[in-house]
């Protein structure tokens, strides 16, 4: 049901989307944790240096990252109707190509939620238009 429902018309994984959207804006430009992340990766050890406590920042960003992917998990498995570990085999040059598109640094410190996402949709236009142009 929640991979494949739908509420008021927009698909509800689009809904989850949009809600995690948010959430990670407003955590990561209107509080001091999104500062200290985005500080920790330009230069971890002048943040270490002004007082912040980086491995537990660190720590808690992996913890982040972790229940995304399982959630992403959960909801893929709910659309697909079954599990697999291979479900998102080979989306790691989009994702990437994604990330950098939307202005992220590969070296840290820069970037931004909005310019991600808005990578991402540049990068699912792409593959639409060649799937449409019978070029993929």
């Amino acid at each position: 049901v929640l991979g494949r429902a739908w509420f008021l018309g927009v698909p509800v994984p689009a809904l989850i989307a949009l809600a995690i959207l948010t959430i990670a804006y407003l955590a990561f430009n209107e509080t001091p944790f999104g500062r200290y992340v985005t500080g920790i990766g330009a230069n971890a050890e002048a943040v270490r240096r002004a007082g912040v406590n980086t491995r537990q920042t660190t720590l808690f960003v992996y913890v982040i990252s972790a229940t995304a992917a399982a959630l992403a998990g959960i909801i893929i498995a709910a659309r697909l109707g079954s599990g697999s570990s291979n479900a998102g085999q080979g989306f790691e040059l989009e994702v990437i190509a994604a990330v950098v598109l939307g202005g992220t640094s590969l070296f840290g410190g820069r970037g931004t939620i909005i310019g991600t996402v808005l990578g991402a949709l540049t990068v699912a236009v792409i593959g639409n238009g060649l799937i449409l142009a019978h070029l993929s």
